[in-house]
């Protein structure tokens, strides 16, 4: 089966010289979820954008189904759906208005195109509030009602921007439930996000994408298990012990240490032996940790080890 998304040799170069994509390729394959994972202007949105004809390449290739974003823009927009960082619905219309307003403009019929709205907002949720304007719509109601109207034509590919950016822990996990559905129906997604916990669970493949380029492609498994450590967890009564420990262990780890205010991660090659270690070293500097725990690396440790930025500053590029 051929692949869903290809993408070959991508170049952009934006005004001023700025290389936004640096040789860029990956293929995502009919049915699957695809993660694509960087740091701030990394160049996951401008990928997005080409892809979904929005903006042009320098060079490269890159093909929805099999066809050229390029040389066919209408014909690849027939076969994709796109839910960007911002809402794409009117929020002086109700959430019934939207949706079939976006069926209307997908040439369906008025009788198609009220079906498909009731259908969607069925399948969302949102049938409660079918009939209330947007702007009374939660910021979860919204990111609901916007990936609806994405689905609105039934596309086969789906690229998903950012879809859960700024939703609470209930509305993020409501949007992974539906995102599963639909890659149980067949559909295939792209997806963009700051929250690698949702790439970890969603996506069967990940590509990480640093300064233009791709770095780092596998399944999530893979990513983790290169990272070739598990991680030593330790915690302090206060931020200046946890510094006086940073400075006692750095030679002990494999990798950077993180630490986040009275809390240190260490990756260590050994973990067993590397830990009895570390107790020894903090020990005879009289440094107590009030908590150990030795855990499998995560996404978030492949990604800090790879592009050693914060995962949470991953937001929209310019």
């Amino acid at each position: 089966m051929p692949s869903a998304i290809e993408v070959q040799n991508l170049r952009k170069t934006f005004k001023g010289g700025v290389t936004a994509l640096d040789d860029v390729s990956f293929s995502v394959e009919t049915g699957t979820v695809f993660g694509l994972l960087g740091p701030n202007g990394a160049g996951k949105t401008t990928i997005v954008r080409i892809l979904t004809t929005i903006l042009p390449p320098d060079s490269g290739l890159a093909t929805i189904m099999g066809i050229d974003v390029t040389k066919s823009p209408q014909r690849a927009r027939e076969l994709l759906g796109l839910a960007g960082q911002a809402a794409a619905v009117d929020e002086r219309l109700t959430g019934e208005e939207n949706l079939f307003m976006i069926g209307r403009l997908n040439h369906l019929s008025k009788r198609a195109a009220r079906e498909r709205s009731d259908e969607l907002l069925h399948d969302f949720g949102l049938e409660y509030a079918a009939k209330r304007v947007l702007s009374t719509y939660s910021g979860g109601m919204r990111r609901r009602l916007d990936l609806a109207a994405a689905l609105v034509a039934q596309p086969p590919v789906l690229f998903l921007d950012e879809p859960t950016t700024g939703l609470d822990p209930k509305s993020r996990n409501d949007l992974w439930e539906i995102i599963e559905k639909l890659l149980a129906d067949g559909t295939t997604v792209l997806l963009t996000t700051q929250y690698l916990e949702e790439a970890d669970r969603l996506a069967s493949r990940i590509a990480v994408v640093d300064h233009g380029r791709v770095i780092a492609k596998g399944t999530p498994d893979e990513l983790k298990a290169s990272f070739g450590a598990t991680v030593l967890e330790l915690s302090f009564e206060d931020e200046e012990l946890a510094i006086r420990a940073h400075g006692a262990v750095t030679t002990l780890a494999s990798a950077p240490i993180q630490q986040m205010e009275n809390r240190l991660e260490l990756p260590v090659a050994d973990g067993a032996a590397t830990t009895a270690l570390v107790l020894e070293r903090l020990l005879s500097e009289k440094i107590n940790p009030t908590k150990i725990n030795l855990r499998e690396p995560s996404l978030d440790d492949v990604f800090l080890a790879l592009t050693d930025q914060p995962t949470t500053t991953d937001l929209e590029e310019s």
